[in-house]
This record gives structure tokens, C-alpha cells and sequence, in this order.
């Protein structure tokens, strides 16, 4: 994902709207762009604190942000072991499978 690409997803990240590898790719990114992670941190410190603001709480939105993205990664890790155990159950199947034809065509 470029940087143009990223910048199109914030406010679908700031809606907890990104999902799945959308969101890996979007991660990664954030991560490792440091230029996109100041437009981020830009976009929610405004859109999160004008809210705020208008609502008269306090607040610390650059631990919020951090946050945000901490569970960004949460969901991230908890869809690659789905992925990951979707994957065993195939292969669990292909070999019972495998298996069980083998037992019938020895018969």
C-alpha cells in the first residue's frame, strides 16, 4: 500500500471501518511511514478533539491514538490465527479424505 492509498484509508481506520488484510496492509504501513503516521495522528487529534472540545471532557488523544492502533493489532493477530487454523482444518480434511480413499481402494 503507497501513500496515497493509506492517506484514502484514515478515515475508514478512524471508523473502525477497515477489516482484515485492508487493515494489515493499513497497519503495516501507518507503521513503518512516518509521514502517514502524522497525517493520521493529524486527522484523529482533530477529528477526536474537536468532539472533545465541544463536549468539555479531557482528554489525551495521542495515548488514545496509540490505542486505537494497539487494537488494530489485536484484530490483526486474532484474524491471521483464525486464518491459520482455517487452514489446518482444510488440511485435516484433505487428509482424512486422502486417507479414507486409500482404505476403500485397497478393499
Amino acid at each position: 500500500m503507497d501513500c496515497k492509498e493509506t492517506e484514502k484509508k484514515i478515515p475508514s481506520f478512524l471508523q473502525d471501518e477497515l477489516d482484515g488484510s485492508k487493515l494489515e496492509e493499513f497497519v503495516e504501513h501507518i507503521e513503518s511511514c512516518p509521514e502517514c503516521m502524522e497525517e493520521l495522528s493529524i486527522q484523529f487529534l482533530v477529528a477526536e478533539g474537536l468532539e472533545r472540545l465541544e463536549g468539555g471532557s479531557n482528554f489525551n488523544l495521542q495515548k488514545e491514538l496509540l490505542m486505537k492502533l494497539q487494537g488494530a493489532g489485536h484484530r490483526i493477530s486474532v484474524h491471521r490465527m483464525l486464518w491459520y487454523t482455517l487452514l489446518c482444518l482444510e488440511a485435516a480434511v484433505a487428509a482424512s479424505i486422502i486417507i479414507a480413499l486409500c482404505i476403500v481402494f485397497r478393499m
